[in-house]
């Protein structure tokens, strides 16, 4: 296994590249973003129990359970995120068939095959330093901040979480190069 910065290891071989890229580890923030997870649970488990135990006005209970609507959707996509950083990675696999990417938790998650003929404007993207953008996509809270992107029939396919500008740019290479390579 080579490896691209701290966080890209790849293997190559003749009939296929695989290229896996793990989420930033920073104990800190993770357990900072762990303790904040375990507080809301607390008070989703705390409003939940006020409504079975106590004795609620009809608006009281409206707003309840308004509250855990929105505390359900915080809930998914915090936990989401969480486990990203601690369990997930993604893994990507060119070869003779095509360009394979898949978001794995665990070892769970779906492959998805894109096929080099179709693949169009295969490009990467860094956000400038103290922009909006930047601070939001550095967010532990944020799963999202893909830097690649490519056109596949039309729509935008977006991979490689949270990297910087080196790391980029040597996938970049690696990942053109192995495509001008297997599309053959």
């Amino acid at each position: 296994m080579k490896t691209i910065g701290d966080r890209i290891s790849f293997e190559d071989s003749k009939a296929k590249t695989t290229v896996v890229i793990v989420p930033e580890k920073n104990l800190f923030v993770n357990a900072l973003m762990g303790a904040w997870l375990g507080m809301w649970y607390c008070i989703g488990g705390t409003v939940i129990w006020s409504l079975i135990q106590l004795s609620l006005t009809e608006q009281e209970r409206i707003i309840l359970y308004i509250f855990l609507i929105f505390w359900v959707y915080y809930a998914f996509r915090i936990s989401k995120a969480y486990l990203w950083l601690i369990f997930g990675k993604e893994l990507l696999k060119l070869d003779r068939d095509g360009f394979h990417i898949k978001n794995s938790f665990f070892s769970y998650g779906k492959l998805r095959t894109y096929y080099f003929s179709n693949i169009k404007d295969f490009q990467f993207d860094i956000p400038e330093n103290r922009t909006i953008r930047a601070v939001w996509e550095s967010s532990p809270w944020v799963s999202g901040g893909e830097r690649f992107e490519f056109e596949y029939f039309g729509k935008h396919k977006k991979f490689g979480r949270k990297l910087n500008l080196k790391e980029s740019k040597l996938l970049f290479d690696l990942i053109k190069a192995k495509i001008k390579t297997y599309s053959k």
